[in-house]
């Protein structure tokens, strides 16, 4: 037998070193004896970095929804897969049992169908946290049909753009959304964005808030009728290994946003697998990850991987903060919630507030935390770990990308002892190395380097939609055979990995490279403090020097702003050194985010380099009104 369900510390680097030493034969027994083939692979592996092409389980034939609710009828039919909990704490969560979700995504599989979606279309979808978004992405897959998840919370131009990028045909939204106390008009946000997409034929609408809206004769339907009447027998589309599963778009350096490609076999089996070992589910646990559908996280960790394990999976419409700043733990409690999977940035958020909020409720179903997108500041991890977790929940704080389709370096719980802020060591079967920038790899322990990756994993990114030659010159060309991840990371004494940062995040003082975390990390700390991010901008004689936007915890913060601003700098001498002190300390109202929660450096930079007069598209951001308040203010 394989070691699907890794236990403790010396199984760990007994199966790393032998999925390092072998990893085709690793891959392959891991494939073969947890996952459902129609047809076996002729060849595990065939990559080559240069030009870059990598397969996983050539020839082999399958069907990802088979393995996500199919073969779990047999046994666990009636057990729940989906428990969906809405914005609105009064309506009743639902429970989508095994057999509700099979036949459910048969119904939307059958109505894509009956509108000319075949094998190799692609379809967009725009839709909130509701059941329809989960099944949606199933019955595309069901059909081999390509998703395209689009977060809804882009604007319409954005939304236009990823249709138009890969050639949607239809688009499947709802009549609007619930976020927290408001609502949203997706499906004017979709009118708006097919006014440039003169492609898509088909928009099928979900009814969620009951609102008014217009219907386009001949293109749009709603999608109830549709899913009523329809046949819940749906055979799946036999795939290969290596077709097209989805794309999903991730903001790119040169603003367009780039349509990682993933595929259907070494997709399923890394996810899959990851999520076992790194939540260490076990058969009757309750899982939830805080985060949309819309991004990477939630086609790993809310769909894909947990249903492939047979797992309860919990799909949470609303937002953290309403009613109030306790409804998190206010569902841990309720569902009974085992292992909970969210980002830093909320994790800030809610160690802001009164600690009453987790204080009311009882969290001791809790056996795991995790959390996701950014690197996790010390203070926010010692928040997490005591008041959440109560110092008896490990914390795995995991570090992935959209492009490598699952998670690369984290913690195990119960197996890796931790350290605040540290990824600790890399997942089974991937091959980390630093390098610095001459190109050369830094050997041994207590280094500091470009993070890349040498060997493929199941799960990478196969291309860029439309654009492999990009895919090359972002990923493979940086470094000789070497996928280059972007980020700076630290190996410390035992060989931990703890993140710096993006690369382009990595400022020359004075000669003297600062990732910017540390810095962060250290203001952080201060107990004024709420969250900060720093950029550089040009100096006459440093070459750059340091710009700080902080957020207090208290708008109405009493002290003098520049005694604070001399308490910040100490702090930062302590932690780092005189070195990476600030020259610039902004105090502001928020940062401008991406919707997943992403700090947009790139405005920051310009802003601080005095370059502000055009910021590109800030309509994306979560807060665009922000940047203007910021740009007003600055120094």
């Amino acid at each position: 037998m394989s070691n699907y369900h890794i236990k403790h510390l010396e199984e760990y680097f007994q199966v790393y070193r032998k999925a390092i030493r072998n990893p085709e034969g690793f891959w392959e027994e891991i494939a073969e004896e947890h996952f459902l083939w129609r047809k076996k692979w002729d060849k595990v592996l065939e990559w080559d970095f240069t030009k870059p092409e990598v397969k996983w389980f050539q020839g082999a034939k399958l069907n990802i929804t088979e393995n996500c609710i199919d073969r779990h009828l047999t046994i666990r039919r009636d057990k729940t897969a989906i428990i969906f909990e809405p914005n609105d704490p009064n309506e009743k969560a639902q429970h989508i049992t095994y057999g509700e979700l099979h036949e459910k995504v048969c119904k939307m599989a059958n109505v894509l169908k009956e509108n000319g979606i075949k094998k190799g279309d692609r379809v967009c979808i725009y839709l909130p946290m509701i059941p329809e978004l989960a099944i949606s992405v199933l019955a595309c897959a069901r059909i081999g049909a390509i998703h395209s998840v689009v977060f809804a919370g882009f604007s319409s131009s954005a939304l236009a753009t990823r249709i138009n990028d890969s050639d949607c045909k239809l688009v499947l939204t709802s009549d609007g959304s619930y976020r927290g106390n408001k609502t949203i008009d997706l499906k004017g946000i979709v009118d708006t964005a097919l006014d440039y997409c003169p492609d898509v034929e088909t928009v099928l609408v979900a009814k969620r808030i009951n609102s008014d809206i217009t219907m386009k004769k001949g293109r749009d339907k709603w999608l109830a009728p549709l899913l009523k009447d329809a046949s819940n027998d749906c055979p799946a589309e036999i795939m290969d290994a290596e077709d097209m599963l989805f794309i999903l778009y991730t903001s790119g350096s040169t603003g367009k946003p780039k349509g990682m490609v993933h595929t259907c076999g070494g997709y399923m089996v890394f996810t899959a697998y990851t999520f076992k070992n790194i939540f260490q589910y076990k058969k009757d646990d309750v899982y939830w990850c805080t985060a949309d559908i819309g991004w990477i996280t939630g086609h790993s960790y809310i769909v894909y991987g947990p249903l492939a394990n047979g797992a309860t999976t919990v799909m949470f419409e609303g937002v953290p903060s309403y009613p109030d700043y306790g409804r998190f733990w206010e569902i841990v409690e309720k569902h009974k919630v085992n292992q909970f999977y969210t980002a830093p940035t909320a994790i800030r958020a809610l160690a802001k507030e009164n600690l009453e909020f987790v204080e009311k409720h009882d969290l001791s179903s809790l056996k795991v935390l995790g959390t996701v997108g950014e690197p996790i500041n010390e203070d926010a991890w010692h928040w997490y770990n005591y008041n959440v977790g109560k110092n008896r929940s490990p914390i795995v704080d995991t570090w992935w990308q959209t492009e490598t389709g699952g998670i690369m370096i984290s913690p195990m719980p119960y197996v890796t002892p931790t350290i605040p802020t540290f990824a600790t060591l890399p997942f089974i079967g991937v091959q980390p190395a630093l390098m610095d920038e001459n190109g050369n790899e830094l050997e041994g322990n207590q280094v500091e380097g470009r993070l890349c990756i040498k060997f493929p994993w199941p799960s990478i990114a196969r291309t860029i939609w439309g654009n492999h030659e990009r895919y090359r010159d972002t990923y493979f060309s940086a470094y000789k055979n070497m996928y280059f991840t972007g980020d700076g990371a630290s190996r410390d004494a035992v060989g931990y990995y703890r993140i710096t940062g993006r690369v382009d995040d990595v400022i020359i003082v004075s000669g003297h490279n600062l990732g910017t975390a540390p810095i962060e990390d250290s203001i952080n700390e201060h107990p004024a403090v709420a969250e900060s991010a720093i950029v550089g901008f040009p100096h006459d004689i440093k070459g750059n020097a340091l710009y700080g936007y902080v957020i207090l915890k208290e708008a109405g913060e009493v002290r003098e702003k520049d005694d604070l601003r001399k308490e910040i700098n100490q702090q930062i001498t302590e932690h780092i050194g005189p070195i990476a002190k600030l020259d610039k300390i902004q105090f502001v109202p928020g940062l401008p985010k991406t919707r997943s929660g992403k700090i947009m450096r790139r405005i920051l930079r310009k802003i601080a380099g005095k370059d502000a007069s055009d910021l590109g598209d800030i309509s994306t951001l979560l807060n665009p009104e922000v940047v203007e308040e910021i740009k007003k203010n600055a120094l």
